[in-house]
């Protein structure tokens, strides 16, 4: 199969990216939600405390002016996996900004300072590659910074220009430094959480004291803060509780009063307004006490998980969460009630997305980690707005959604396969088991023995459905124990003898597609074609040089596709050999083939563009979305397309009147 060399595919690429930013201005796509997942931190403007800024895990920030509304405002790197747990508007500059940063898949990170309100970046060269987890500024001198990192403590004298390492260098006690403090009055004084107890340095450094008296042994520290009416008085949350001292940590006292399973308190925030009111944002809820913590009260459901808190200067009964999963949460009454606020903010693990052909408004999408926040949302007018319908998925993940050309939706679960009603999921994983015994018949005396085979009750699907497909009356599902079908509308689904051998018969399949009699699943390193729905399969060679298929599809002609890291291909001999598509990009991150459009539809993991590849001649028209996308479907207005990690996109209206089909 002939390939084309990566450094011509790269010069193609740069080529399409440059000839279509001269033909439709190269604008990036809209994500139009579903809004809410992973929020990780606040910071709002000292002069204009309503102008709040939000960090998330994937180096995006996001901006708003009220509270309500987000709109994104930067990303600060090229990298996709910065997590932004810090944020500060420089007290002394609030145009100016700095941002600590630490990377998802690796020890790596950095600071980042922004001159213009945070529209522009740069990366700061003495803290490049740094995994900073902390970042704090000097309450009683601005120029000064302090950063905790997986390797120390450093300090900035200058406005976080430059850095030193103020910790002992290779300390085996100082790193992996998850809080830090500094006093509101001398900025000597600097306190650091590390993930093996407390420090306190009364010299800017140059030596360091533990001050872990009456904290149990080995306590990851995730917050430290000070009260900045009474110095003295500081709080610290570790994994084995809530502490205070009011002694500047000379001596901590343990707080009664948060069960042990909510102990990990990931953000502490005393109330600028009223200091005895502190608010413990844990891995099970938002705690807060008003008496300085004699007494905690919890004040939200027990499965929000909190990564940081922000309340109002001005209004202390205003009160926003950065959450996991159920993105912002504002509270207008003191954190007595909160009602979700992620109008604009789009960060879900959409992993699957159906548009339903007879309604092309209306767009299904699937999402991963979100629990109860999660499962399936719709929008029926192209995004504008989505609701939630969760019930009966019980918090499952969703891989994979598909519509029934009669118009069943289903959805492909860690756990089953289930069917929307219209009220709810419905859990539709019966499964039958083949049984075969011999018959003895006798005819006019002859005495002739035949198999009979009966299908036998077996359970349910119980493993998890990475794909469904549906063709001339039968549905498909590709799940972790093998390859299933239904013949009547997925009241049992019969498993199918994908070969010879049981065990092939159990492989985990990743994904399948069906297209009249045909069809064609995948599994880790092979590949199954049927051409008389699944009754019999044969096994199907891999393309020439591919040692594995991700992403499968079966046009109207019954031409098989198959879509992995060496790019796409194309059968039109049942598999038995293989063409190359020959499309500029390679590390395919999803292929569909569109009955609408009559086009396979390819996206790379390493490319923006969109592809539409003609199956009877193989010649592809492309859009540049703006992101990496992994699906893509149709609609009236153009294509829809969706994220691993900002959710639907839908490509603007002038574009897709310019596209030519």
């Amino acid at each position: 199969m002939r390939r084309t060399s990566s450094s011509i595919q790269i010069l193609i690429l740069g080529l399409l990216s440059l000839l279509f930013a001269t033909r439709t201005s190269a604008q990036m796509w809209p994500t139009v939600g579903p809004y809410g997942g992973d929020a990780r931190s606040f910071a709002h403007s000292p002069t204009t405390p309503s102008h709040i800024l939000l960090g998330t895990s994937d180096s995006w920030i996001y901006q708003t002016d009220n509270g309500i509304q987000w709109s994104r405002l930067s990303k600060i790197s090229t990298s996709d996996s910065l997590v932004l747990d810090h944020i500060l508007f420089d007290e002394s500059n609030p145009q100016r900004l700095i941002v600590g940063a630490w990377m998802l898949d690796r020890p790596s990170g950095g600071v980042f300072i922004s001159e213009d309100e945070g529209h522009h970046w740069k990366a700061v060269p003495d803290m490049q590659g740094q995994s900073v987890r902390a970042l704090a500024q000097a309450p009683s001198n601005p120029k000064v910074f302090v950063a905790g990192t997986l390797k120390g403590v450093y300090r900035s004298e200058d406005g976080g220009l430059h850095w030193s390492l103020i910790s002992p260098p290779g300390s085996i006690e100082i790193h992996e430094v998850e809080s830090i403090a500094i006093d509101p009055v001398n900025p000597e004084d600097i306190y650091a959480g590390t993930w093996h107890l407390p420090w306190k340095t009364q010299d800017g450094g140059r030596s360091w004291q533990n001050i872990k008296q009456g904290l149990i042994v080995d306590s990851d520290v995730f917050s430290i803060i000070i009260d900045p009416h009474a110095h003295d008085t500081v709080y610290a949350s570790a994994c084995s509780g809530i502490y205070k001292s009011i002694d500047a940590g000379a001596e901590f006292h343990k707080i009664q009063g948060i069960p042990s399973a909510a102990r990990r308190t990931r953000v502490l925030m005393q109330d600028p307004n009223h200091p005895d009111t502190v608010y413990a944002g844990t891995t099970e809820g938002l705690y807060r006490t008003t008496d300085a913590g004699t007494k905690w009260t919890l004040m939200t459901p027990n499965d929000i998980i909190i990564n940081d808190i922000y309340i109002d200067p001005r209004n202390s009964q205003h009160i926003l969460m950065a959450t996991d999963r159920s993105g912002v949460l504002d509270s207008e009454d003191g954190s007595q009630s909160f009602h979700d606020s992620n109008l604009g903010f789009a960060q879900r693990q959409v992993s699957s997305m159906a548009v339903d052909p007879r309604n092309p408004d209306t767009i299904y999408a699937g999402v991963l980690n979100d629990k109860r926040f999660g499962g399936v949302f719709v929008s029926k007018d192209l995004g504008e707005s989505w609701n939630q319908i969760g019930s009966g998925l019980d918090g499952r993940d969703v891989f994979a959604l598909a519509l029934s050309p009669s118009g069943n939706l289903l959805a492909g679960t860690n756990h089953g396969v289930y069917r929307w009603t219209g009220a709810r999921w419905d859990d539709i994983s019966n499964r039958l088991k083949e049984s075969t015994r011999k018959v003895v018949l006798y005819k006019k005396k002859h005495r002739y023995v035949s198999t009979e085979t009966t299908y036998l009750p077996d359970g349910k699907i119980e493993g998890a459905v990475h794909g469904l497909a549906f063709a001339d009356g039968k549905w498909y599902a590709a799940t972790s124990d093998g390859v299933y079908s239904s013949s009547d509308s997925g009241f049992v689904w019969r498993r199918s003898h994908v070969s010879s051998t049981m065990k092939s018969s159990s492989l985990p399949f990743w994904n399948i597609a069906a297209g009249g009699s045909t069809v064609l699943a995948n599994g880790p390193s092979v590949l199954y074609v049927s051409l008389n729905q699944a009754k019999s399969w044969q096994p199907a060679n891999l393309p020439a040089g591919w040692s594995r298929v991700r992403y499968v599809a079966v046009d109207d002609d019954g031409r098989l596709w198959a879509g992995g890291r060496l790019g796409v291909a194309y059968s039109e001999n049942q598999g038995q050999s293989w063409q190359d598509a020959d499309l500029p990009i390679n590390n395919i991150s999803g292929l569909q083939y569109d009955a609408r459009l009559k086009r396979v539809m390819a996206t790379s993991y390493d490319s923006d563009l969109l592809f539409g590849i003609n199956p009877a001649d193989r010649k592809s028209i492309w859009w540049n979305a703006g992101w990496r996308t992994h699906i893509v479907g149709s609609s009236k207005g153009g294509l829809v397309a969706a994220t691993l990690l900002h959710g639907v996109l839908v490509q603007p209206k002038e574009e897709a009147v310019n596209s030519s089909f």
